[in-house]
Order: structure tokens, then C-alpha cells, then sequence
């Protein structure tokens, strides 16, 4: 499939694309605002010439932030637009920079919604967070001769084999990059199976080992577990879950009650369409439970805590012992195993991985790192560290001298940009 068949494909299946856009509205109300962005009408006010950077939810969006903070600090005079494709990226991306960057959604992959984006826009250099590839968008930025960068970039086994099955769409579309700056060798090599231009990929490691903790934060986390009287309390997180790994980390916080009757266990869905039904789930398994959304103090007979909110997650992980990061149990490949890792804690998953292959396996390596495959094993390692801080405390080490250890990416990638503005 070449990009006009895709083109003529992608306005065929709009009435699909419709449909699901009010499915999701249906279970997630801010899907029907600003539907006119993804259609590059009814933008906001833009300046051009600046930098233009898609990150296209949460997660790229919490990872582009020490990029788009050293750009920001390095190019005042250019206007930073930065786009996303949900709303939990739209309020995550608000959340971080306010009014300092300029913020819309970024249209569907049409040739002509691309076109009045990039008209109304005129970026000097396009960025693309890790793997989200539009043809349509990187054709319209090479037609202007605007430089793109696919920055952080990552592409499993899997998704290369996905975008070999559509060679003559793919190779053309990464030919058109200026520039793919990839997390590992690994990866650089399927780009350039691909298609991409062997000089133009290049490996600069995960920025996202340049995360920056702020230092007021464990502090902060450990006067509220004083003010709920739950510093002596066992407390352990399950961060980003998804759908049918809720009931496996409660069954295992029910066996570790039965040894440890005042743990509390802070719940953290990925998903905000899935608040309301997890603090259901949650009680309907007759655990004592309260919303962090409430701004209540957690009592005492709390047995549960579903982190409701958004952009609170670094905290809820200051706030507990032991870190279990979701979307492992179930294979969606994992989440950033490097946040509670920052924070000094012990961290703990699920075997399914693959989206962090290499951050896993350094972890791993290190001692900082242990996969469970059930209710069972999670048992056993939470209640084990519980048992003993020395081990508590070497995961700990190891984790923080992974990330000293591998960073420097930020500035790499800095370099690489700047040769190209």
C-alpha cells in the first residue's frame, strides 16, 4: 500500500473514525470538545516559526517535558507548539507548561487538514515523540522543506513487523526524516530495514533517564503519610493499570491484609474513563476505600486508595514503599519503570515488556528490577521487601545508579536539533 491508497483509505473510513470518536466521547465526555483541531479548524491563535513538537498522549507527553523545557530555556525567542491526540495529553501538557507553549490537537493524517496545520504554523522544525508516524504529515513538512525529527524514537519486534507488511508506505515515509534518534542500536537497525537512510538514524539512548525529581517531592510525601499516621503503615502502589489487572493486584493486597493488617495499597488506574469503575471494583471486593480525588485524609482502616487524579502520579509513588507499574500483567508492554526507580523505590512487573525491552533489561540486571507473572509471585515479593529493608534498599541503589549511569541523551538529542534549526 502506497501513501495515496492510504490517503483514499483513511477518507473512506472517516464515518469509522467518527464512530469511534463518539464511542469515546461516550465513555470519556472531553472526546467530544475541539473535535474541529483534528480536522485543523477552529485552531487556536498560533505564532509560527517557532518549534513544533507531537507527543501523542500521557505518557510522550510527560517524556517530551525535559525536552521541551531545555528548548524553551535555549531558544526563548521561538514559539514552542506542542501537540497530542487525547484529551488526558491535552490536560497532562496544560498541566506542565500553562500558557508557556502554545497547544492544539493535532489533526487526522489528511493531506489537506495536515496542510492548513502546517500553513497556520510554519514551524522551523517538526519533532516527533518516540514512534508516532502520520505519512501524510511528514510528506506535507517535506514538501516545505520543514526538517523533521523523530526524537526518543523506540520500534519493537513487533511494530516493525506490523510496518514491513506495508513496505511501500513505510520506507518513503522515513525517508522523508531528517533525522531518528533512537533509544538502542537494536532499534536503529529495524528503522534501517525499513527504509530509513542509514546516516540520517542515529542511537542517543531514553531521555527518559534524564528525569529530574524534584526535591521537595519525597519530602512533601512524607509529611502527608505523617498527617494520615501512616508512616509506620506498610504502603505499596500499582501505577497505570489496565483492564483485568485490577483484580489481580487486589487479590494479592487481600493475601498480604492476612500478614500485614494495616497495609495500605494506593490504586492508580492508567486510564481516567476507568476511575469510577476501579473505586467500584475496589469496594465491591470489600476493601475499606476511599478517592485520592476527595482531598481527605487517609484513616486509619483504609484499605485502599484509588489514585483518581491526574498528574499526581510521581507523588502517589513518593508516597509508598514498594512501586508494581501496570500494563505488564496484560500484554500491553509496560509502562516507565524509571519514575518509581528515580524516586528510590523498589520496583516490581509484570512480564509483558515489550514496549521497554531495554530499560527492563538494564533494571533487571541490576538487581533493581523483578518481574511477577500473578497474584501469588506479587504476594511473595512485596511481602519479602516488606520483610527486608537491606534488600528494600540495594533495589533502590541499583535503580538510581542505572539512570546516573545512562544519562546524557537529553543533550544529545539537543545537539542533533540544534544542527538542524
Amino acid at each position: 500500500m502506497n501513501r495515496t491508497l492510504y490517503t483514499l483509505l483513511f477518507h473512506l473510513g472517516l464515518p469509522l473514525v467518527g464512530l469511534r470518536l463518539a464511542w469515546r466521547a461516550w465513555r470519556a465526555p472531553a472526546y467530544a470538545k475541539r473535535v474541529g483541531e483534528r480536522f485543523a479548524l477552529g485552531l487556536p491563535p498560533l505564532k509560527s516559526g517557532g518549534i513544533w513538537i507531537h507527543a501523542v498522549s500521557v505518557g510522550e507527553s510527560i517524556a517530551a517535558a525535559p525536552l521541551v523545557r531545555a528548548l524553551m530555556a535555549r531558544y526563548p525567542d521561538l514559539p514552542i507548539t506542542l501537540t497530542c491526540m487525547t484529551p488526558t495529553g491535552s490536560e497532562r501538557i496544560q498541566a506542565l507548561f500553562g500558557d508557556r507553549v502554545q497547544h492544539c490537537y493535532l489533526p487526522y493524517d489528511l493531506p489537506w487538514a495536515a496542510a492548513r496545520f502546517l500553513d497556520r504554523v510554519r514551524p522551523k522544525l517538526g519533532i516527533i515523540m518516540e514512534t508516532e508516524l502520520w505519512p501524510n504529515h511528514i510528506h506535507q513538512c517535506a514538501r516545505r522543506r520543514i526538517p523533521v525529527v523523530l526524537a526518543n524514537a523506540r520500534l519493537s519486534e513487533r511494530s516493525a513487523r506490523g510496518y514491513a507488511r506495508f513496505a511501500r508506505l513505510t520506507a518513503p515515509m522515513l525517508a522523508e526524516l531528517d533525522w531518528i534518534a533512537v533509544q538502542t542500536e537494536a532499534e536503529a537497525g529495524r528503522f534501517r530495514q525499513l527504509g530509513a537512510r542509514a546516516e540520517r538514524v542515529a542511537v542517543t539512548g531514553s531521555i527518559k533517564y534524564d528525569l529530574h525529581i524534584d526535591p521537595e517531592l519525597p519530602p512533601r510525601a512524607a509529611e502527608l503519610r505523617g498527617q494520615w499516621g501512616a508512616s509506620r503503615r506498610p504502603v505499596w502502589i500499582a501505577a497505570s493499570t489496565h483492564a483485568g489487572e485490577d483484580e489481580v493486584i487486589l487479590a494479592a493486597h487481600r493475601a498480604l491484609l492476612a500478614n500485614h493488617s494495616d497495609a495500605l495499597l494506593i490504586l492508580v488506574p492508567r486510564h481516567p474513563e476507568r476511575f469510577n469503575s476501579v473505586f467500584e471494583l475496589s469496594r465491591k471486593e470489600g476493601f475499606a476505600s476511599q478517592r485520592r480525588s476527595t482531598g481527605e485524609p487517609v484513616a486509619a482502616g483504609t484499605q485502599v486508595l484509588v489514585g483518581d487524579t491526574m498528574g499526581e502520579l510521581l507523588f502517589l509513588y513518593a508516597l509508598a514503599d514498594i512501586a508494581f507499574v501496570g500494563g505488564s500483567l496484560v500484554p500491553n508492554g509496560g509502562h516507565n519503570l524509571l519514575e518509581p526507580a528515580a524516586l528510590g523505590k523498589p520496583v516490581l512487573s509484570g512480564p509483558h515488556l515489550f514496549n521497554f525491552l531495554e530499560i527492563a533489561t538494564q533494571l533487571r540486571e541490576a538487581g533493581a528490577l523483578v518481574e511477577v507473572d500473578g497474584a501469588d509471585a506479587l504476594v511473595a515479593q512485596v511481602d519479602g521487601l516488606w520483610r527486608a529493608p537491606a534488600r528494600a534498599g540495594a533495589m533502590r541503589d541499583a535503580g538510581l545508579s542505572v539512570l546516573r549511569a545512562n544519562q546524557g541523551a537529553l543533550e544529545r538529542l539537543l545537539g542533533g536539533i540544534a544542527r538542524r534549526l
